[in-house]
């Protein structure tokens, strides 16, 4: 796969460019086909970002990411 700086990941927020990528343990899922990520926004989740971190407090498992597509691996 493809690798990805934080930088790139951060402007496919789905407001700078039409993707709407996010990250997971290392792994960038393009999630701009999900009616959830649509704007870029899913509840009080941006997308652009490595969202690792925040999936404890969700109300679902990284079972999640099975639905869409890795794309890229998340470098410094």
């Amino acid at each position: 796969m493809k690798a990805f700086t934080r930088q790139q990941l951060a402007l496919r927020n789905g407001q700078d460019k039409p993707e709407v990528w996010i990250a997971y343990q290392g792994i960038i899922y393009d999630v701009s086909a999900s009616r959830l990520w649509k704007t870029g926004k899913h509840y009080e989740h941006w997308a652009g970002q490595d969202l690792t971190h925040e999936l404890p407090d969700a109300p679902h498992t990284e079972s999640v990411f099975e639905k869409f597509q890795p794309i890229g691996i998340l470098t410094d």
